[in-house]
């Protein structure tokens, strides 16, 4: 018998909160995380605002030396981490250390580190560069980091995957779990890219929204105006567990991981075929994976950037797989409150949908004044909606070609 995963624990660092009851409340008060950007000064680019994290406090987290070595992508993972163990009552070493993993990801890094060293470089010298550059860079340190802090022994790495990096990494550990390799994983993803280099590459391609004037509406998927995404950062993290190890411990459970997809478009940098045929297939291979009936879904987080060509396209690939029962789902994309958070975009999207399904409600898509026809399924606009959920679906892409969808039921014994 296949073994059943359960999400027993949330951490989250966003725009719209520090932690994962603000930033749900948040999301169903329609609070937008976008304004102008503070952390460096953007009046010489194209974009002037972002949605950036706001007063965290990483001591909180780490003490003062252990932060300082630590670039602020990894911090954040950090802190979701703990607020995760601590939700699922694990931050005590309540786990067996070589049966408990961490998969935590992230789209690019430690960004802010490597500006600031080239920088040391270029003014100073090579002698001058940090020695703790290498490991506050790599991808895969948050991972590491969060795997020293609670003596977890099992499968640690990294996923990168673009905006679709979180979201690999919850799957990948939902299958750890499933095919016996762990029975607890810490997992998601961080990101802290709201910094010159990336404002002014994803501005430069023309992917950024340009809504100088008003920050607070410019993420506006499936909007008849949407101009492009909002840059986010923060962090998503979840504990998966195995059923068995979660019952004998008494766990809270916030719902059952029974569906994995992941697929590639092998068609573009950054864009997407027409319907979205890759997504299509990722969403029916959880379906496939999950053993349920596409009826059974009643919720779907869209990936949602506010760019023309994804929202119209992900609707497009929804109408294909889920056929008439489409016009029964409740759509919805949180980036519209929290921006894209690139890489820790799957990790806080997920836990909407677990939340959802454990509240009966769906957050809603805000900002959303003009429909478009092309985006005509119903995508929960400006209010959130009450009604029960009982298999909500995360779906994730990311440059490169990259889709995963995920599906999380309401637990039932």
């Amino acid at each position: 018998m296949r073994r059943r995963v359960v999400v027993t624990g949330l951490g989250a660092v966003t725009p719209v909160g520090n932690d994962v009851a603000t930033t749900w409340q948040s999301l169903l008060a329609g609070v937008s995380g976008g304004a102008p950007i503070t952390k460096f000064d953007a009046s010489a680019f194209k974009v002037h605002f972002a949605c950036e994290v706001k007063g965290f406090d990483v001591g909180l987290y780490m003490d003062r030396k252990e932060a300082k070595r630590a670039d602020l992508y990894t911090q954040y993972a950090m802190a979701a981490s703990v607020q995760a163990m601590q939700d699922a009552g694990l931050a005590s070493g309540d786990f067996v250390p070589e049966d408990c993993g961490v998969i935590i990801g992230s789209g690019i890094g430690g960004l802010a580190t490597m500006e600031e060293q080239h920088s040391v470089l270029i003014n100073s010298g090579n002698r001058r560069i940090s020695p703790f550059f290498v490991p506050m860079y790599i991808v895969d340190i948050a991972a590491g980091v969060v795997s020293m802090r609670f003596g977890a022994k099992g499968p640690n790495y990294a996923t990168v995957s673009a905006c679709s990096t979180s979201a690999h990494a919850i799957g990948e550990a939902f299958r750890t779990i499933v095919y016996g390799d762990a029975d607890v994983m810490i997992t998601g993803g961080s990101e802290a890219s709201v910094l010159p280099m990336a404002i002014g590459g994803f501005g430069n391609m023309t992917a950024l929204s340009e809504r100088n004037d008003s920050p607070a509406t410019a993420s506006r998927p499936f909007d008849a105006t949407r101009d492009g995404f909002v840059l986010g950062e923060g962090a998503g993290v979840v504990v998966l567990e195995e059923l068995e190890h979660a019952r004998r411990r008494g766990a809270r459970i916030y719902g059952e991981v029974i569906g994995y997809g992941a697929t590639g478009d092998a068609y573009s940098l950054t864009g997407q075929p027409d319907a979205h045929e890759g997504l299509q297939r990722a969403m029916r291979k959880a379906i496939k994976d999950g053993g349920f009936d596409l009826t059974e879904v009643d919720y779907i987080n869209a990936h949602g950037t506010s760019t023309p060509l994804n929202d119209a396209n992900e609707i497009k690939a929804i109408k294909s797989v889920f056929g008439e029962h489409a016009k029964a789902l409740s759509v919805s994309s949180t980036k519209s409150a929290t921006g894209h958070l690139l890489g820790a975009a799957g990790g806080v999207e997920f836990i909407a949908c677990a939340l959802a399904v454990r509240d009966g409600m769906i957050p809603p898509t805000i900002n959303h004044a003009t429909p478009d026809p092309e985006c005509d399924l119903d995508v929960t606009p400006n209010t959130p909606k009450a009604r029960p959920v009982r298999i909500a679906m995360s779906n994730s892409s990311g440059f490169g070609g990259h889709n995963v969808s995920i599906a999380i039921r309401r637990f039932t014994e």
